[in-house]
């Protein structure tokens, strides 16, 4: 399966000739989340929709004409994402204040005029046609938190300021998450692959993000997913932030393919297969997926599916959501077949869909 609708550019940037060093889980990052966004076992993504721009390929001239080509590829009913993993540069102070993206060939002398600037990367964010627009920010770095100093001796505040995440909020279907507060750093852990917050993305990304069982991740989600375990994985130190000006819809970021457990929730391919496991279970737990706990046995969540007190449909309703995708993060039909076995290991109906498997 394929989210052909999903279109990315992501940009990581470590090694800078003119700024200060950042650490190597800003590459990994980038190249973690391009490979989860074109994984068929994850996202689905077509790898052609997916572009990546690492340290000296994320020059300015490279990332302007990668949103370009970005916003000339996208379609209104496109899915588009946008990912910068770098420093970030705040220019000014109180109303005056304003951002920037630094690529890899800033000058320190002249960062405003080397930098992309927040109206310019506004601008560029508003030409792309996708109705759903989602721009990551990780630009506070804690291994390159401090000051830079442009030629003239001005000291230029790392990061990224929340009002200017919010001017690039402006427009429907846009939201823009940024990976920590303007006041605070962008943590990685001693010894940990990836930043704290993408480290959190890719497991939504990968399955962990709750999902309504349509086979789908989407925005508000993510976000919450994100969130919750960044402010627990470093309690009081980091607080992703979510920005949007005119957004009605919990739109989808991608594919929930789950990984490797999406083949095992699909251990049963034949439709008379589905049919037959549907049917022993709602003989052999005719009160539905709730019955003796039996869902929540095998790894799912009832509040993760559709109950409404009559045992077939309820059945139903379960099946269609396991297969795809949803139901609960652990939960697959191979674990219910095998907790079901457990309670009746000699119903001939279960041994026989075993043997099928």
């Amino acid at each position: 399966m394929r989210f052909n609708n999903g279109r990315a550019l992501v940009i990581g940037i470590a090694n800078y000739d003119d700024a200060s060093r950042l650490p190597d889980a800003v590459l990994d990052d980038a190249h973690d989340l391009a490979s989860v966004l074109q994984s068929v076992d994850y996202c689905g993504f077509p790898a052609t929709n997916v572009q990546l721009l690492i340290d000296e390929f994320a020059t300015l001239d490279a990332i302007r004409s990668a949103l370009a080509d970005l916003a000339s590829a996208t379609d209104p009913e496109d899915t588009a994402i946008v990912f910068f993993s770098g420093h970030g540069a705040r220019f000014g102070s109180g109303p005056d204040e304003t951002s920037a993206l630094v690529p890899v060939d800033c000058r320190i002398g002249d960062l405003e005029g080397t930098t992309l600037q927040e109206s310019e990367l506004s601008s560029a964010i508003a030409k792309i046609a996708a109705k759903r627009v989602l721009v990551f920010i990780d630009a506070c770095h804690a291994g390159g938190a401090g000051v830079l100093k442009s030629g003239q001796g001005q000291q230029i505040q790392l990061g990224f300021s929340e009002k200017s995440l919010q001017l690039l909020a402006q427009g429907a279907g846009r939201v823009i998450i940024a990976s920590s507060r303007a006041t605070e750093t962008s943590l990685v852990l001693n010894g940990a692959r990836n930043s704290v917050f993408t480290g959190r993305l890719l497991e939504a990304l990968r399955g962990k993000a709750y999902t309504a069982g349509d086979g789908l991740i989407r925005v508000f989600d993510v976000f919450e997913y994100v969130s919750k375990q960044v402010r627990g994985t470093v309690p009081g130190r980091q607080h992703p932030i979510f920005k949007a000006t005119d957004l009605e819809d919990n739109f989808p970021v991608s594919l929930y393919r789950g990984g490797t457990k999406a083949t095992s929730n699909t251990q049963l391919p034949a439709v008379d297969l589905w049919r037959e496991f549907h049917d022993v279970m709602a003989d052999l737990y005719p009160g539905g997926p709730a019955d003796q706990d039996i869902w929540v046995r095998a790894g799912g969540d009832v509040a993760r599916i559709k109950l409404s007190g009559i045992g077939r449909a309820d059945w139903f309703a379960a099946m269609r959501t396991l297969r795809l995708g949803g139901g609960g993060q652990d939960i697959s039909a191979l674990a219910l077949l095998d907790t079901a076995i457990g309670d009746f290991p000699h119903h001939p109906g279960l041994a026989s869909l075993k043997s099928a498997i």
